[in-house]
């Protein structure tokens, strides 16, 4: 049996709850091979995160060059880039790559903790983005790469045309992190999807009250690339992603004493019963 490869490039997190973790774990439940590419080292659990040790850049760059040269690759995506550095090699060695790319353009950590530096961002628009087959900002950092306060529908109709303007082919603002009633139906989860050249689209999801829900934003990315690895089109891809993390949600539970993650797994325990 041969399985669709995909891969991630992002931060490790070593309470095994979000980055490089989550999103093998992700690829692995949903019958993906998964490789990586490591950003980051991150010092973090489910109490925050303490400290971020970064490799050289072309050390991140011998990674990609190497798995790349090996493996058939049919879905990557990406999450912590950290650095403007870092983010130039990977963007290079992405340039001529024939498989879709999911951009998660991790700012800042569910703790309020920065993880990429103030001069990335600015490079991650105008080099990362424009090879993005979807991109995947939460509220916050729409709001920071666009300058849009996202507090009506019109407004995130607005952020949407602006991030396809700086040159991805699709854009799914999420919306867990909003509070604001304008944009979400009471008792869902609105995430706004996007197509160069299309509607803006309300996608739902049930809300699920739980405080786990560390490494949301990556396991989503995961799942969406790893769709993708199956050739599903892309808003098939974010749909059937979407009710991944949602089950993934309702099974979520602390492993330690922070807030825990969701439940990758879950898909699988639900299958059995």
């Amino acid at each position: 049996m041969t399985l669709p490869n995909a891969l991630t490039i992002a931060g490790s997190d070593s309470g095994g709850g979000a980055g490089i973790q989550a999103d093998l774990k992700t690829f692995a439940t949903l019958g993906i091979y998964g490789t990586s590419v490591i950003t980051a080292l991150t010092a973090q659990s489910g109490l925050g995160v303490t400290g971020i040790h970064a490799p050289p850049a072309d050390f991140v760059a011998l990674q990609l060059e190497t798995v790349l040269k090996d493996f058939p690759m049919h879905a990557a995506k990406t999450g912590m880039l950290f650095s403007a550095e870092i983010i130039q090699n990977v963007a290079r060695l992405l340039e001529r790559k024939d498989f879709p790319l999911v951009v998660d353009p991790v700012c800042v950590s569910t703790s309020g903790h920065t993880l990429i530096q103030d001069d990335a961002i600015d490079i991650m628009k105008k080099e990362l983005f424009p090879l993005a087959d979807l991109i995947t900002p939460n509220r916050p950092e729409t709001e920071v790469l666009t300058g849009i306060k996202l507090d009506s529908e019109d407004a995130v109709h607005e952020a949407a045309r602006c991030l396809l303007a700086m040159g991805a082919k699709a854009v799914l603002i999420k919306g867990g992190h909003s509070t604001d009633t304008s944009t979400d139906t009471s008792g869902f989860v609105t995430d706004w999807f996007m197509e160069s050249g299309g509607d803006l689209t309300a996608l739902r999801q049930p809300h699920v009250d739980t405080v786990n829900s560390h490494g949301t934003g990556c396991t989503l990315s995961a799942a969406i690339a790893a769709y993708l690895a199956k050739k599903e089109n892309m808003k098939v891809a974010v749909i059937k992603a979407q009710e991944y993390l949602n089950c993934a949600l309702r099974h979520s539970y602390a492993p330690g004493n922070g807030l825990g993650p969701v439940h990758h797994l879950s898909t699988l325990e639900f299958l059995k019963k």
